[in-house]
């Protein structure tokens, strides 16, 4: 039997640290010494851990959010897929349908999203990040994940906001001592071989189609796929967005190390293709309006001025939170004169394979350069810092570099700046076809109503309406004065606006 570990006197947690008096080690050894106390039904469950975790620790950090909180995920289900809690809270992260929604998980009799263990990963980091964005204290939005945001506002008030070292005792909330009681007994059992040799694969699909189609492209049957992908009720997997298939697999062959390649190709028709981006279409003479132009086939405006946020959301009559996150910035980054920045979310991969790194240049430069999100950006290349990013590196746009393929380097051009590329109105894009693919076409704006109103009807939620707009829930809030926890009513009006 594994020996209990003890609960120290201090626990780091995220970007915190917490110290606990005695009496608070009492209790959280307590809850250690309950994990521990039957060796056959604690095996049981270190195994599942071992085989879901490293898929939970790769969303969670694509997204943003400290690994620590992955040991939340054992808290709340024991990493069952359908267990249902007795509030009717459902699967791997114990939400609730309409919370699930609000996090772009789908719901339905056909696809229960909650049961997948990316998809439902993905929700939780959305969910937690929204709520340490209010509460700038992740020990705090840990609580808001059992008792909600408006909870925990009135729970903690601002006592805690910012701060990064915690003193927990008796009055400390239960959730969180019960949290740490569950990252002190498995925190040194992770990254050990599932006792049976049991390895989860995850296999990225677009459908339609079917897990008995599947079964025999992976070589594993019908019934494997459907014990491991639960959130399918009738092995359907349809076509409107794409999915993720877990299966396993006995004894892979060891992860081996990243190979940096030594051999360098001299060839410089990727920066040539880098020099045509951002590609500027719209009204170029009147960049500095929002509305007028297009970067990479995406809303934005460009800067006339170097000022700070505030002063930029004043200018444009964007709000200052939406600039930030739309362009990934931080709160005291500047706006920058001559730069040009998105009012509409960027997208998920580039119009282009790859980019070579050019010397000084940063994840964050080139995710605008491409108008693709910087999350996106860094898990495409399992890339996190741009400490780890070098000259001549090659970084993928559109696919995800394999868990084993190595980085490659192309031979870097000589550092230059190149301008953006602006694209009056009635001219062709000069960009050979060769080096840069045609924009993504969205279709005649002119033909598009600038507002609409819609009649909310039974069952509909602002997740539906964004998907049926194609707008994000964040936008429908703001031109609608909804707040985090607003509720929509059957015959309410909502306006959706740039349709």
């Amino acid at each position: 039997a594994a020996q209990v570990p003890q609960v120290p006197k201090a626990i780091h947690f995220a970007d915190m640290t917490l110290r606990l008096n005695e009496q608070a080690r009492r209790e959280i050894q307590a809850d250690v010494d309950a994990l521990y106390r039957n060796s056959a039904y604690f095996q049981i469950k270190l195994d599942r851990v071992n085989l879901y975790m490293p898929t939970v620790e790769r969303v969670l950090q694509e997204q943003g959010v400290p690994t620590d909180l992955k040991y939340l995920v054992i808290q709340e289900s024991s990493l069952i897929a359908d267990a249902v809690s007795t509030s009717n809270a459902v699967g791997f992260w114990q939400f609730k349908k309409g919370t699930a929604e609000e996090v772009f998980l789908r719901v339905d009799g056909q696809i229960d999203e909650r049961k997948n263990i990316v998809s439902s990963t993905k929700g939780a980091a959305l969910y937690l990040k929204k709520h340490q964005s209010h509460l700038d204290n992740w020990a705090c939005a840990l609580v808001s994940y059992q008792m909600g945001l408006g909870g925990a506002r009135n729970y903690f008030k601002d006592r805690y906001r910012g701060q990064r070292v915690m003193d927990i005792d008796r009055n400390s909330h239960w959730y969180l001592k019960k949290f740490l009681a569950h990252k002190v007994a498995f925190e040194g059992q992770l990254g050990k071989l599932v006792s049976n040799g049991d390895y989860l694969h995850e296999y990225p699909v677009n459908g339609p189609t079917t897990l008995a189609a599947l079964a025999r492209e992976l070589g594993v049957s019908e019934t494997h796929l459907k014990e491991f992908n639960k959130w399918t009720s009738n092995g359907k997997i349809p076509g409107d967005r794409p999915y993720t298939v877990a299966y396993i697999r006995k004894n892979p062959a060891p992860e081996r190390p990243l190979l940096v390649s030594n051999n360098l190709e001299n060839n410089s028709a990727i920066y040539e293709k880098a020099g045509a981006f951002p590609v500027i279409t719209g009204n170029t003479r009147e960049a500095h309006e929002p509305g007028a132009i297009k970067i990479n086939g995406r809303r934005g405006v460009k800067a006339t001025r170097t000022v700070s946020l505030a002063e930029f959301s004043e200018q444009t009559g964007i709000r200052k939170n939406r600039i930030r996150r739309l362009n990934d910035l931080k709160k005291s980054d500047k706006i920058v004169a001559g730069k040009y920045y998105y009012t509409q979310r960027k997208k998920g991969k580039a119009q282009v394979k790859e980019h070579v790194v050019r010397p000084g240049e940063t994840l964050w430069e080139i995710s605008q350069l491409y108008g693709i999100r910087l999350h996106s950006l860094k898990a495409k290349n399992r890339i996190y810092n741009d400490a780890d990013i070098r000259p001549g590196m090659v970084l993928l746009l559109q696919e995800y570099r394999g868990r084993n393929e190595g980085i490659r380097y192309r031979q870097p051009a000589a550092p230059t700046t190149p301008a953006p590329r602006e694209k009056a109105p009635d001219r062709i894009n000069p960009v050979p076809a060769s080096q840069a693919p045609p924009l993504l076409t969205e279709g005649p704006e002119e033909t598009k109503p600038s507002v609409i109103s819609h009649k909310i009807q039974a069952g509909e939620t602002l997740y539906a309406l964004s998907r049926k707009y194609k707008v994000s829930v964040d936008e429908i809030r703001a031109w609608n004065n909804l707040d985090n926890e607003s509720i929509l009513s059957i015959g309410q009006v909502i306006i959706i606006k740039n349709y």
